[in-house]
């Protein structure tokens, strides 16, 4: 069988998850991307039996043609925040299962995750569309203090917390200099605790899979700094998650929700319609116990999942970001580490290299590694990851 992968940039999540579940599976992949080289280098060792082929992977009608003049697909998929409509439509184009265009493109579209939620929440929210000045914004009633955003960004790219009208236009300028012609999001501040849901459905069963709880960075900036596994959030918060997923139209294959809990009421920050990143899916498919990434590859394949997926419930684990502080060059810092420490699992790799000068970006992107804990106590996994982090020196200069 022949599937079809959209990609951008080469992450985690098909390098060490999706591209291993294919080949588990039996199946052929072709990876469809802009940035050819980057995957060949990526894969050359790991996976040298992926076929990579260029394609303007933003533009549906260049995949479509792509795929025409090609093997025959019997899935087109992707785990980009950035190509899930491309592949919608795609696949759709190709009869084969496919996720809702308009359910994807209303979870990557936040003004239009907004209106789809108005029905079910509220949250004061105006859209700046790129030929709009700025300025424009300062007139508007919106609740201070709020956050703005790109429209259609991710990573916490750009987002950023402002108290005051006139720091709101200053920084959509700001963020207009290193986007030209962006839309974006101004909408009241969302104050609570930050969690995720993981879900997995297959178009008619949906599985909940448990969540995180997120430690972010202080403001005005919103960078995830630790998740912690939660198995299983209140009966009540699933409920109104699962409602407002229902009123995007998510069913198909993988979605990561970020939501804030306060005073028991639950309000949506974002909703990916793919499978969680970061390591976070590796770290989840771990602590569960199941081979999640196979899973979701067959609901694209249009494969009913099991009424009961298997998932262990007895797991603790947790995910540390140690982050740049400033701009500069990492002159030291450790290497990869796996090992055992009372019973957890500990999981260190390296997210840039040493010698690799960087400017200071306030998102993930100033991520120095990821750490990943898994157990079964989830004090011993507190207290593994936590020695293991105090132990180790990361060194930059300017």
């Amino acid at each position: 069988m022949q599937m079809y992968v959209l990609a951008l940039n080469p992450t985690d999540s098909v390098t060490e998850g999706f591209l291993p579940a294919a080949r588990r599976l039996g199946l052929g992949v072709t990876l469809l991307t802009d940035q050819p080289e980057a995957h060949r280098d990526r894969y050359r060792h790991s996976h040298p039996g992926v076929e990579i082929l260029p394609c303007d992977v933003r533009d549906f009608h260049a995949v479509i043609t792509r795929i025409s003049t090609h093997r025959a697909p019997d899935a087109v998929f992707s785990n980009s925040d950035h190509l899930q409509t491309q592949t919608a439509l795609a696949a759709a184009f190709f009869g084969l299962p496919a996720k809702n265009w308009r359910a994807t493109l209303r979870t990557k579209d936040k003004a239009q995750t907004r209106r789809g939620l108005a029905a079910t929440e509220t949250v004061r929210s105006v859209e700046l569309a790129g030929d709009q000045d700025p300025a424009e914004l300062a007139a508007l009633d919106l609740p201070y203090p709020c956050v703005v955003k790109p429209r259609e960004g991710v990573a916490s790219e750009d987002v950023i917390w402002v108290e005051r009208p006139g720091d709101l236009v200053r920084h959509c300028r700001e963020i207009r200099t290193r986007r030209p012609g962006a839309a974006l999001v101004a909408e009241e501040y969302l104050p609570g605790e930050l969690y995720t849901l993981e879900t997995l459905g297959d178009g008619t069963r949906l599985h909940v899979l448990g969540g995180f709880h997120t430690r972010l960075s202080p403001l005005p900036y919103f960078i995830e700094e630790r998740l912690s596994f939660v198995p299983a959030h209140p009966e009540s918060v699933v409920d109104q998650v699962r409602e407002r997923l229902d009123a995007l139209g998510v069913g198909l294959g993988a979605c990561h929700t970020e939501f804030v809990v306060h005073e028991g009421r639950v309000r949506i920050i974002e909703v990916n319609y793919r499978a969680i990143g970061d390591q976070c899916d590796l770290l989840l498919a771990e602590v569960l116990g199941i081979p999640l990434f196979d899973h979701i590859l067959r609901t694209h394949l249009g494969e009913p999942l099991p009424a009961d997926l298997g998932a262990r419930t007895d797991g603790a684990a947790r995910l540390d970001y140690p982050c740049a502080d400033r701009a500069g060059t990492l002159t030291a810092a450790p290497g990869p580490v796996d090992s055992t420490v009372d019973g957890v699992r500990l999981t260190y790799r390296p997210t840039r290299a040493v010698g690799e000068r960087r400017a200071l970006h306030h998102t993930n992107r100033d991520f120095l590694g990821i750490l990943r804990a898994t157990g079964t106590d989830r004090t011993a996994v507190d207290r593994a990851a936590e020695d293991f982090l105090a132990r180790q020196t990361w060194e930059i200069a300017p």
